[in-house]
């Protein structure tokens, strides 16, 4: 089915953004975890394409985009994804953010309300007052100092164990290869999401909102009806919760997320 996918890359104002493009229809725009990339996707992107065009970004400042420099924010992020939507001439879009993706995913939507058609939240972080406190002077997941013998690579490696399928090493290894993408700092991402005063902005979401959650992802879990609750201006509320599912949702079980989104955005 990937044999569907096209690489390009879009010239914007802040510089080369990459993605991959699938399908036809009304444009859905996927934005990846940190430290992942459209790669993310691989297995989703196809199964939605049967109803959308669909394009998987490489967010600014990770995988083969334009690099931003540190501190890095949700804001920017989101600044780049909306000069990527100018780039491409696109009015008005469906977005689907996982984990940090979903944050820039809010912040777009309370930012360009009038172009964000509908807006699918999965496993996104509630970063509100008690995140930043609960974050304050810690070292974030992913964050490594590099060592002479590379023993840093099988502490990332290690990191991430507890939260991925077991049997399911493929997975840690795209992980590890985006996370080791020249120019990228695996941790920033995590920062920028410290740094992000949700509560200021949720409110500004007008657009329908699909939540999604994974039964098994510890950290965003809990948040599910967090964000439920503070989506006030939201079109619509959705929830559904995919049985089994961990931090790598969107490749562990694409089936059941496309299922959940597809009528979703259909409605």
């Amino acid at each position: 089915m990937t044999d569907c996918v096209r690489k390009a890359y879009a010239d914007t104002s802040l510089g080369q953004v990459h993605y991959a493009e699938a399908g036809s229809g009304p444009v859905l725009v996927l934005l990846h975890q940190t430290p992942r990339s459209h790669d993310e996707f691989r297995e989703l992107q196809p199964l939605l394409a049967a109803e959308h065009r669909v394009l998987a970004l490489d967010m600014p400042g990770f995988g083969q985009s334009v690099r931003l420099p540190a501190p890095q924010t949700i804001e920017a992020f989101a600044g780049g994804v909306l000069a990527f939507l100018d780039a491409l001439g696109l009015a008005e879009v469906a977005v689907l953010g996982h984990h940090t993706g979903g944050a820039v995913g809010i912040e777009l939507a309370a930012r360009i309300p009038e172009r964000v058609r509908s807006l699918v939240l999965s496993s996104t972080p509630w970063t509100g007052p008690e995140y930043r406190a609960a974050h304050a002077g810690r070292t974030t997941v992913d964050e490594v100092a590099p060592t002479e013998d590379g023993q840093h690579l099988v502490e990332m490696w290690g990191i991430r164990r507890p939260y991925y399928p077991p049997g399911r090493a493929d997975l840690r290894d795209r992980f590890l290869h985006d996370a080791l993408a020249p120019g990228v700092d695996p941790a920033e991402g995590h920062r920028a999401c410290v740094r992000y005063r949700m509560e200021e902005r949720i409110g500004l979401v007008r657009a329908p909102v699909l939540l999604i959650g994974g039964e098994a992802d510890p950290f965003a879990l809990p948040d599910l009806p967090r964000l439920e609750r503070r989506l006030v201006h939201a079109g619509h509320r959705r929830v559904t919760t995919v049985a089994g599912g961990m931090v790598p949702l969107m490749e562990q079980c694409p089936e059941q997320v496309a299922a959940a989104v597809l009528p979703f955005l259909r409605d």
